[in-house]
């Protein structure tokens, strides 16, 4: 009697998900899952690569079919042309819905008011609330994610707002075994964050696994600049810069983009997406810790907006 002896190799292994797949199974999981529970979710959608690697994960997920959602987008009036563009023919290529909520409308109706220092991220919080309000959306989706903040980093995937959009650490619920709890009361709503799990690396690797189209605005490239607290910004109508900060050209790209008043840039020649994930990996800065001037305001300055009904 002869004894067959069997040998394993590397792929007789089990079938294991990579890090990137296990995270995109992951975020369509939570859309197809908000699908199911909720009736007006919607999709915040700035232009800018979180939402835009969100944006591109609703399509898979829900692929052949349209993405079941409006898309939302809240214009401070001091965007970057370039990225509006992008937004703009993003929506026309997968005809979607897009709602503008504008904070100049908010301004000119004196309904706001402009901050001495020239920011309008933080007054994006009113025009936001309205929205959801106006349009009874039940279920926000966000791109936020863990790494970028500390206070993001409490967030839960499925996080409840009250009726008037604020947000209390105390409320947050238990999410075991990716089981989400999206009941809420009559004008509430809850915030949805597909992308909580991932890194900013992992957002670079996935665009380039995906070959995700980005505004060239993440690229380095020479551009008209001047420093401020110690960043990079760009000279614009908004306010800056004044007397003493000199405009010049430099070679540089954006990690993350918001408000040209408070989303600094980063001295970079990184023109590539291989060029990109490789300075993004040297990096021991989040892209808000080194580049949102918002963020500095305060210790607390994110948790604070946020319990106000900020993103």
């Amino acid at each position: 009697m002869t004894t067959q002896v069997t040998t394993h190799t590397e792929t007789d292994a089990p079938f294991a998900l990579s890090h990137l797949d296990a995270l995109e199974s992951e975020a369509v999981h939570i859309f197809r899952e908000v699908a199911g529970e909720f009736e007006r979710p919607v999709i915040l959608f700035s232009g800018g690569k979180d939402s835009i690697v969100m944006l591109h994960l609703a399509l898979k997920a829900f692929a052949p079919a349209p993405v079941p959602f409006a898309l939302l987008h809240v214009d401070t009036g001091h965007n970057f042309p370039e990225v509006l563009d992008y937004r703009d023919s993003t929506v026309e290529r997968h005809q979607l819905r897009l709602h503008i909520a504008s904070v100049q409308d908010y301004i000119d109706r004196g309904e706001l008011k402009e901050r001495p220092d020239g920011t309008r991220n933080p007054l994006q919080t009113v025009p936001l609330t309205e929205a959801i309000q106006t349009h009874q959306f039940d279920a926000v989706f966000g791109g936020g994610r863990r790494d970028e903040e500390k206070a993001r980093a409490k967030e839960r995937v499925f996080s409840l707002r009250d009726e008037f959009s604020q947000w209390d650490p105390r409320r947050q619920r238990p999410e075991l075994w990716n089981l989400y709890n999206g009941r809420h009361a009559p004008g509430e709503h809850v915030r949805v964050f597909p992308l909580s799990n991932w890194t900013e690396l992992d957002v670079w690797q996935y665009i380039q696994r995906e070959r995700i189209e980005l505004p060239a605005i993440y690229f380095a490239h020479e551009r008209e600049v001047f420093s401020r607290n110690g960043m990079w910004l760009t000279a614009g109508d908004w306010g800056g810069p004044d007397d003493t900060e000199p405009v010049e050209t430099r070679m540089i790209r954006y990690r993350t983009v918001g408000d040209m008043s408070c989303t600094g840039a980063v001295d970079s020649t990184a023109t590539t997406l291989d060029a990109v994930i490789a300075e993004i990996a040297a990096s021991r800065l989040t892209e808000r810790g080194a580049t949102r001037a918002d963020d500095k305001l305060s210790e607390a300055a994110m948790e604070d907006r946020k319990r106000e009904g900020y993103f």
